[in-house]
């Protein structure tokens, strides 16, 4: 299925559980990637990321569908804990938040944002860690706005990377 450019009513769109492996997850990554490469001049995330990650309880991934079935916007958490790469024990990771261009601006990922703080602290994570990224201005924008603010200590894959940002959130 190929996304469409249809532009539904924010009351219109479903949140929904899905694997990270699942085709429209796939494509909504793809999609991801290729805005990455755009915005940095490179091959995109190399975060090493499997399917398996996102599964409750120890994640949760989900897209957002229109009442077509369209997918829209994408977001997942994953458990971390402490490693040799800045997490803590119970963090949970914010990983692939993503809103295709034709549904931003409909508050779609503050929607999924809430949902996953919301399911990673039932299922008992305790701080909310993001990475990105200084040339996705809009990220950083959502989540200062969300609450987040910049982590003392940078942790994951882009951690030593002068472009990297890493925020947490207390869940």
């Amino acid at each position: 299925m190929t996304i469409q450019n249809a532009v539904p009513a924010a009351s219109a769109v479903h949140l929904r559980t899905v694997t990270f492996a699942h085709p429209h997850a796939i494509e909504l990554n793809d999609r991801v990637q290729l805005e990455y490469a755009q915005r940095y001049g490179d091959g995109g995330d190399v975060t090493h990321l499997d399917p398996t990650m996102f599964e409750p309880p120890r994640g949760l991934y989900l897209i957002a569908y229109d009442d077509g079935g369209t997918p829209l916007a994408t977001g997942g958490w994953r458990a971390m804990d402490a490693t040799g790469e800045g997490y803590d024990v119970g963090d949970a990771e914010l990983k692939r938040m993503y809103v295709t261009p034709q549904a931003r601006g409909l508050g779609l990922a503050r929607r999924i944002l809430a949902a996953l703080e919301n399911d990673a602290r039932a299922a008992g994570r305790t701080r909310m860690v993001l990475e990105t990224g200084t040339k996705q201005p809009e990220a950083i924008a959502l989540y200062t706005s969300s609450g987040y603010t910049p982590a003392p200590t940078k942790f994951g894959h882009y951690r030593f990377d002068d472009l990297s940002r890493c925020y947490v959130k207390a869940l």
